[in-house]
């Protein structure tokens, strides 16, 4: 992928990944945008040149709105990267918990959906583009106190995969970022071992610079997630990683 003369829209970009890599693409000299539900955010990132639109992926008709929008004034768009994401705890033994499971399926899953539903006929009408969709090391290797967030990145992974295969010849190609823990949105916290922001923005760019361009971005801190399957290490990795129900408040005191 050539980063110099993409342009790119990014939903969900208006804060940690998807901000650092709507910046990296315009250093890189591509033209960027990005969608987002944080006025603040985006009348910062406006401030940087780089475009703005207000979306909200668990409304069809903002995806709309947002999608006549970027057009109109992008009429070029090679480039849709769908990052919405929210991670919430859940206690399966209580049922309350619906709601965050419903919220993160909405946003995670069916958001990424309909971003992608509303742009593909304006990629495949150019017969050359690329959809970037954003899973998680944990849609691999699965992090027990966020059952649903891991069950939402694996659907968007299956989803991809099938993406790519349904526009097979049409010149569109689907690319599959896979973040492990990356320091930001507190995540340096609660988990010292999570990637720089900085370190994962730059291994990224690197890999999607790449000729052919992978089907999926795996940093390297990710290997461990993705083919732990493979290598035999998930059954006492997901042990490992199901001690962190102990965050539960429910498991505490």
């Amino acid at each position: 992928m050539d980063l110099s003369n993409r342009t790119v829209f990014i939903v969900g970009g208006t804060s940690g990944i998807g901000r650092e890599l709507a910046r990296r693409f315009a250093a890189a000299g591509s033209t960027v945008a990005v969608g987002g539900r944080s006025a603040e955010a985006l009348a910062e990132l406006s401030d940087e040149g780089i475009g703005t639109f207000g979306i909200d992926v668990t409304d069809g008709a903002s995806v709309a709105r947002a999608r006549d929008a970027v057009l109109d004034r992008y009429p070029e768009l090679d480039t849709v990267v769908t990052m919405p994401g929210v991670m919430l705890l859940e206690d399966l033994r209580d049922p309350a918990h619906f709601e965050a499971a419903q919220t993160t399926i909405d946003t995670n899953l069916v958001g990424t959906i309909r971003v992608i539903d509303a742009f593909t006929p304006h990629l495949v009408h150019r017969g050359a583009g690329t959809f970037i969709t954003v899973t998680s090391g944990i849609a691999f290797l699965p992090f027990p106190p966020m059952p649903t967030y891991a069950a939402s990145k694996a659907a968007v992974h299956a989803y991809s995969e099938a993406l790519r295969a349904q526009l097979d010849g049409t010149g569109v190609g689907v690319v599959e970022l896979v973040p492990p823990a990356v320091a930001t949105a507190g995540q340096e916290k609660v988990n010292p071992q999570a990637l720089p922001l900085d370190d994962f923005a730059t291994e990224v760019m690197q890999l999607l610079s790449q000729n052919p361009t992978p089907d999926e971005i795996l940093v390297e801190r990710v290997h461990t997630h993705r083919w732990a399957e493979r290598d035999g290490t998930y059954d006492d990795l997901v042990a490992q990683r199901s001690r962190a129900l102990a965050m539960l408040p429910s498991r505490q005191g």
